[in-house]
């Protein structure tokens, strides 16, 4: 899939005058990279649907370069208006909303729209073969992260598990963003502090140091 995007947007930025140069090479290596990312944590039917579109994405690069664009333009034509009507103002920047605020709002949305893949006890028992009794030792320990489904049932994400066990610094991250479903939400999601990555990702990668430092800066 990343290769695809990679072509895709190699192609699209040609079509749009831009020459294949090195810094146009990384720009289409690192989009692709990042739609590689985030596919496992789309449900189910959405990544049905992208994998549907095949030989479409040329033209989605071309229309997402195409928006870019004109956004940017709105975006520069609003900012020279705003330092003419009041010369002495600095830029305003919408402050990002507090990651303690989305906890009610998780906590009334189906966990499978927006946690990713997450399987129970059994799954990870037969499949990858973790004992149920390790899974709930984790889970006391605070090692692993344990989403609430329904009464007193637990889920977990699969995208937390590396070659069966949690991610090295799942056990901090959590010990920073107490609540379980703040936590992953946090950890799947592109990262401004972390220059846009996927805090998951980097602690799949053993770079565990900065995403533990942003996590506790966020408590």
């Amino acid at each position: 899939m990343a290769g695809l995007v990679a072509e895709a947007v190699q192609q699209a930025l040609m079509q749009h005058g831009v020459l294949l140069d090195a810094e146009a090479l990384v720009s289409a290596s690192a989009m692709a990279g990042a739609v590689a990312a985030a596919l496992p944590f789309l449900p189910h039917a959405q990544r049905l649907a992208i994998a549907s579109l095949k030989g479409s994405w040329t033209d989605l690069m071309s229309e997402f370069f195409r928006a870019t664009a004109e956004r940017n333009a709105r975006a520069d034509q609003a900012g020279a208006e705003s330092v003419d009507e009041s010369p002495t103002a600095g830029p305003r920047k919408s402050p990002s909303r507090p990651l303690a605020e989305r906890a009610s709002e998780l906590q009334s949305m189906l966990i499978e729209d927006w946690a990713g893949e997450v399987a129970g006890s059994t799954y990870l028992e037969e499949r990858l073969r973790i004992p149920r009794s390790t899974l709930h030792r984790w889970q006391r320990r605070g090692e692993v992260v344990a989403l609430r489904k329904g009464g007193r049932k637990h889920v977990f994400p699969l995208a937390q598990f590396v070659d069966g066990r949690p991610a090295p610094g799942i056990g901090e991250v959590l010990a920073a963003i107490t609540n379980p479903r703040l936590a992953w939400f946090w950890l799947t999601r592109p990262s401004a502090e972390l220059g846009g990555r996927i805090p998951i990702e980097m602690l799949r990668e053993d770079m565990i140091e900065d995403v533990v430092r942003i996590a506790r800066g966020l408590s």
